[in-house]
């Protein structure tokens, strides 16, 4: 039973319909040129309509509406949401669900003739490829009384069959490539040939072309596996695997004449076109007419393709293929009886329409009829044309699929698109050519073109699958493409085309985020809940003693920093020295957000109060801003390149000395590196903007402080050596007192410092201890600057930093009013105040800094989900000793190991865990190696007795036994015995630095290594924040290529999702705003487990797809292949697994071949990455996979 057309009455209701005489099928009748009505094409969506031959979408059926004739669409099931089904008339699918393959529905040529019949068509156009070149199909299409589009049955025998066109291309005196004298179906012929006529040999299918089937052998070694590949291929793509073989030409130019003829015996050229850009032995760009080509061999191509047409009486449209060797000598190769993809470079140099041409000779049109006689057809500047396909050029042109998310297209002057399925919304499978859309550009010159063509290529916005445009413009940008000088190996050549520049995506980057965030709300570690203030931040205003305004619209320029720049380091130091006031450096900008808000606080937030701040505090010692803990937490719970941070900082406060912590032989780790690490890392740090580094060591171990401090001074940085300070001075049962210290400093004198630092970082340091202790120092240095850092964790604070001043320091910390006190440092107005009037006056405006403090109050209440709620002072950190920054931490790291009701006894647990490793100095590492072993020991419900009996039976914390072993230095007064040894059980003891057993960082090899990982340029500041947290780093990365650069999004919107319908904007930079507003949140799919959220975008409905991770979902996926890990192979892209090569067990050498992928009509073989045993294998032929799924585990044998 036939199928029935949707009809308009269908659509719309009946009083809608138009009257006698409106329907456009009138309109076409009474401009009728033509007696024929109705056209099949025998085709998909790959050029939408075959009665217009692909036009863009609005002038798709241009030529069937001017020739009065209505079109009939055919569909695979797969296809049924192609574009070309919608474009036409009426549409068909063919046959029944399953009852074809996707491909193979566009082969089955009766089921396509009986629609065609049923539905009253009177002419089939093949289209290109799938059946076009199928004589058995246009004798079938004859049969059935209806016309074909295309040459006779006989011609595509004669000609669609490479080997026979070879054999009348020398009947008729056409030069042709040496060859095999006839189809060839066995290995054995092949060898046999190669044994004559060696290598190169090129193999091709003998019923088809566009690549498939196709292989070119160097070598005895690779002949027989690509012969199985090209026969296989040829069978999938055309039915038939027979092949043929010729000598392969080296850099050859690929040109192709246009050919019409009518039915009468007449023949005429179109001239020629520039097919030699491939790849694959597919055309990726061409160009019309060739540009170099000289005129003689051109006129003798054009007359030797007509005079071979002629010689078969060839009908209708075709294309003969020259090959021309670079002494412009040139060869026949085929003669392709269809229309060609590139036709339309054709059409826009000569105004000729070769498919409305093509259908009137088919009708019975003579070529003169048709005012297409040789004299009347001329040139017109050139043409280029691009096939834009959705494949990664960075991963060897590997197909992509999925949804198109966003699709905008080119436009304008001499701008011609033939499309496809490019579309938002359009599923991109893996069943079909991987073409989207061809770009044509037409000029009066070459040079002309070719730049339309590159406007035309940045103006596309395609995203949701990956394209070949990056590679497209640096193809047309190569010097060899300007000049017209191509040949087809030219892109296997030239490997610079893949240094690509690609499209940033980051809108739709962006927009992933945001309805990742609506699905799943934040998943930013440690946030609990949404802030408190959701509004605009009021920024402060400064004013003068007057009553005038500030003017921050600049930075300030004057400060402390321009000694540095204009003297050096050490003209810095006599400077502060001799300064009457007690400097201050802030630590709002780090160790404050660190130690109240778990080191949060991002970048955009510190750069909006950045130019207030070079204002209100120009006269600071420094500003503490970068190092420590929030390099690794940038990266990991930010998303954000701290070195980034650090350049944007300095460019908007040029004039107060920027300071960093350096964990002396860490670096910024928590462990030893390489020495050359630490000289790498210092030197940028330096040359990107820190003026000051604080380096100390969490042992206080000398010659760790030393690998620091050689390298800040190499980098020419001010040298700030640092004493930790660690428990009570005053307690003579401690053994870190006065004398220790006097004797820590003297040896960092020893190495040549500029400023002497003390770090409390738990806030034991008394007001008492600080008169002693400065005052020792000030007494036995008094040219050397000291400054202080302190944590208010007891609440003396404040009295003991204007002790330090009292006593000699130079500088001490403090931190803004609304993020001070507690574990953070003492409140910066309250020193001020507390020095005020003194001769230790700082040296600022208290105004100011209350005004700034605005700014962070605000700012406290949008980072409210990450506060420890810390109640007031705890004097117990005279007990325990935990440093500031880490209390609020390990409190987070409690509640999260289900200690938070145990609290109290983590504090207790901590003492003990301090005294059973030696009453260690406690900092980043060590304070982190005491914390793990006290939340250990609660966990466990150990005592340290427990501990002591039990410590060579306790699998420890992994950095307890980092420590014990020596990796973070050597304590003072040794490691505690016997525990050290039995915890170790035969683990090595180091007994020096551990820099001195590592190997040096190989930093070109990790330059390599990242880039082949992660593509793109690969900065130093890359490289060094690999070797400090390779992980984190990668990690990092990984997020950015998915979501982008998210420190241009408002904090309010990274971290919970806007309200419906509420409008906010963006500036991705400047001049570059995206003006956003969420719409909906769709419902979840029980299938996929996802939800599809819409955004408005600049006033466009954007759509992105977000799994739902708290849905339950009941299909299953395959594993994932681990890229890092190289013993998990994965599919390269999605597709069939058509032939598995091993089973498990299965011995493999590197290279050798596991199993063949079937994608998008390309065969690719799944190799073995090394040598090994097959295991874990996940798949089965005839399974379909998606890109990356894995495959199985080669295991290292």
């Amino acid at each position: 039973m036939a199928q029935s057309p949707v009809t308009f009455t269908d659509v719309f209701e009946e009083e809608d319909a138009p009257k006698e005489g409106q329907s456009i099928h009138h309109i076409r009748a009474n401009s009728s040129i033509m007696q024929l009505k109705k056209l099949l094409v025998a085709n998909r969506g790959e050029i939408r309509d075959y009665s217009s031959m692909s036009r863009s979408c609005a002038l798709c059926f241009l030529a069937a509406h001017e020739l009065s004739l209505q079109t009939i669409a055919v569909f695979s099931y797969e296809d049924r949401l192609s574009m070309h089904r919608q474009k036409a008339d009426e549409a068909y699918v063919i046959g029944k669900r399953g009852q074809y393959t996707p491909v193979g529905a566009y082969l089955a040529g009766d089921e396509i003739i009986k629609i065609a019949v049923e539905h009253g068509a009177q002419m089939i156009h093949p289209g290109y490829g799938f059946l076009s070149e199928n004589a058995e199909f246009a004798r079938n299409v004859e049969k059935a009384g209806l016309i074909f589009v295309g040459p006779s049955p006989d011609v595509i025998d004669s000609l669609g069959d490479k080997v026979s066109a070879r054999t009348l291309a020398i009947a008729a005196g056409v030069p042709v490539v040496p060859g095999t004298e006839g189809a060839v179906e066995t290995f054995e012929a092949v060898k046999s040939f190669t044994d004559e006529y060696g290598f190169p040999i090129i193999i091709k299918a003998a019923y088809g072309g566009g690549g498939r089937g196709m292989r070119v052998v160097r070598d005895q070694e690779s002949l027989k596996e690509s012969f199985e590949r090209a026969t296989s291929e040829a069978k999938s793509a055309f039915g038939n695997g027979t092949v043929f073989v010729e000598r392969f030409l080296d850099k050859p130019k690929h040109i192709e004449v246009q050919l019409l003829g009518d039915n009468h015996g007449n023949i005429v050229h179109l001239y020629e076109r520039d097919c030699s850009v491939q790849r694959r032995h597919q055309k990726v760009v061409e160009v019309a007419p060739a540009k170099d080509l000289p005129q003689e061999t051109r006129d003798a191509i054009l007359a030797d393709a007509v005079r071979l047409a002629k010689s078969v009486n060839y009908r209708n449209a075709g294309t003969a293929e020259f090959l021309v060797d670079q002494q412009n000598r040139y060869y026949f190769i085929e003669i392709n009886p269809r229309i060609q993809v590139e036709h339309t470079i054709t059409e826009e140099i000569t105004g000729i329409d070769i498919v409305a041409a093509q259908i009137q000779i088919a009708a019975g049109a003579t070529l003169q009829q048709l005012g297409l006689t040789q004299d009347r057809i001329s040139t017109r500047g050139f043409a280029i044309q691009c096939r834009i396909t959705t494949e990664d050029p960075s991963k060897g042109f590997q197909p992509d699929t999925g949804k198109i998310e966003v699709y905008r297209s080119a436009g304008g002057n001499g701008v011609r698109l033939d499309g496809g399925n490019g579309f938002a919304g359009a599923v991109i499978t893996p069943h079909y050519d991987s073409m989207l859309v061809k770009c044509t550009c037409q000029g009066s010159t070459y040079e002309i073109a070719r730049r339309k063509m590159l406007r035309a290529l940045v103006e596309f916005r395609i995203r949701g699958v990956k394209t070949n445009i990056p590679f497209l413009a640096s193809l047309l940008t190569h010097p060899t493409f300007i000049d017209g000088n191509c040949w087809t190996t030219f892109i296997d050549d030239t490997p610079q085309l893949f240094d690509l520049v690609g499209s940033q995506n980051r809108a739709q980057k962006l927009l992933a985020y945001l309805g990742d965030l609506a699905v799943n709300g934040s998943s930013i570690k440690g946030q609990m809940g949404e802030p408190k203030f959701k509004g605009d931040i009021i920024l402060p205003v400064l004013k003068n003693d007057d009553g005038s305004k500030v003017d921050v619209s600049q930075p300030c320029q004057s400060g402390w920093r321009q000694i540095i720049l204009e003297q050096g380091p050490k003209a810095f130091a006599k400077a502060v020295r001799e300064y009457k006031g007690c400097l201050l450096m802030d630590t709002t900008w780090r160790d404050a957000h660190q130690s109240l808000l778990a080191t949060r606080v991002r970048t955009v937030d510190l750069l909006n109060i950045a130019k207030e701040t070079s204002h209100a505090l120009h006269n600071l010692y420094s500003l503490e801003c970068w190092g420590g803990a929030t390099f690794d937490v940038a990266m990991r719970f930010l998303y954000e390149d701290p070195w980034e941070r650090l350049r944007r900082m300095r460019k908007l406060v040029p004039n107060v000395p920027f300071q960093m912590l350096l964990r002396g032989a860490n670096g910024v780790a928590y462990a030893s590196l390489p020495d050359n690490a630490i000289d790498q890392f210092v030197d940028q740090a330096k040359k990107n903007g820190v003026d000051i580094f604080r380096i100390f060591d969490a042992l206080n171990d000398i010659n760790q402080l030393e690998v620091g401090i050689k390298a800040v001074h190499k980098a020419g940085g001010v040298v700030e050596g640092t004493v930790c300070y660690s428990g009570d001075m005053l307690n003579p049962k401690k053994k870190y007192n006065l004398e220790y210290y006097l004797d820590l400093v003297d040896k960092l004198v020893a190495l040549d410092i500029h400023v002497l630092g003390i770090k409390d970082m738990a806030g034991v340091l008394k007001p008492h201890a600080a008169t002693l202790l400065i005052g020792a120092i000030r007494e036995k240095y008094p040219d050397l600057p000291i400054h202080v850092h302190t944590h208010d964790s007891a609440g003396t604070g404040v009295a003991s930093m204007v002790a330090c001043a009292k006593a000699g320091a130079d500088a001490v910390d403090a931190a803004t009013d609304s993020l001070s006190g507690m574990t953070s440092q003492p409140s910066i107005n309250a020193i001020m105040a507390s020095l005020e009037g003194s001769d230790l006056d700082p040296g600022l405006n208290p105004a100011h800094v209350r005004a700034l403090d605005t700014y962070w109050q605000q700012l406290r209440l949008l980072y409210s989900p990450f506060e420890a709620h810390l109640a007031g002072p705890d004097p117990e950190v005279y007990e325990h000793e935990i440093p500031g920054g880490q209390l609020t931490n390990m409190m987070f790291q409690a509640a999260q190991l289900g200690l938070g009701t145990q609290w109290t006894e983590t504090k207790k647990a901590y003492e003990q865990a301090n005294e059973l490793l030696g009453d260690i100095v406690k900092v980043t590492p060590t304070s982190k190696v005491v914390g793990d072993l006290a939340q250990f020991m609660v966990s466990n419900k150990l005592t340290p007795e427990d501990v002591q009996k039990r410590a060579g039976e306790l699998d420890f914390p992994g950095s307890v036994l980092e420590f014990l072993e020596g990796m973070m230095g050597q304590p003072y007064g040794g490691f505690p015995e016997p525990l050290r040894t039995n915890a170790l059980r035969g683990r090595r003891k180091l007994d020096a630095r551990p820099g001195l057993f590592l190997e040096p960082v190989d930093f070109a090899k990790v330059k390599r290594e990242l880039a082949k990982k992660f593509g793109g340029p690969v900065s130093e500041t890359d490289v060094a924040s690999y070797v400090m947290y390779p992980k984190v780093f990668e990690e990092y990365k990984k997020f950015v290529q998915k979501y982008g650069d998210l420190s241009v999004l408002p904090t309010k919107y990274f971290l919970s999702r806007s309200e419906i319908g509420e409008e906010f904007h963006v500036e991705l930079e400047k001049g570059k705003v995206l003006i956003l507003k969420l719409l909906a949140v769709g419902p979840l799919s029980e299938n996929t487990g996802q939800r599809e959220v819409f955004y408005e975008m600049n006033g466009e409905v954007r759509q992105v797809t977000v799994d739902d991770r708290k849905a339950s979902v009941s299909n299953l996926t395959r594993p994932k292949a681990d890229p890092l890990d190289s013993s998990q192979v994965g599919a390269p892209m999605a597709g069939v697994l058509v032939e598995l090569r091993v089973k498990e067990g299965a011995d493999v050498k590197k290279g050798d071949p596991l199993a063949v992928l079937s994608a998008m009509k390309m065969e690719m073989v799944i190799s073995a990455p090394h040598n090994g045993k097959v295991s874990d294998m996940q798949v089965k032929e005839g399974d379909s996979v998606d890109g990356s799924d894995l495959v199985c585990r080669i295991v290292k044998a």
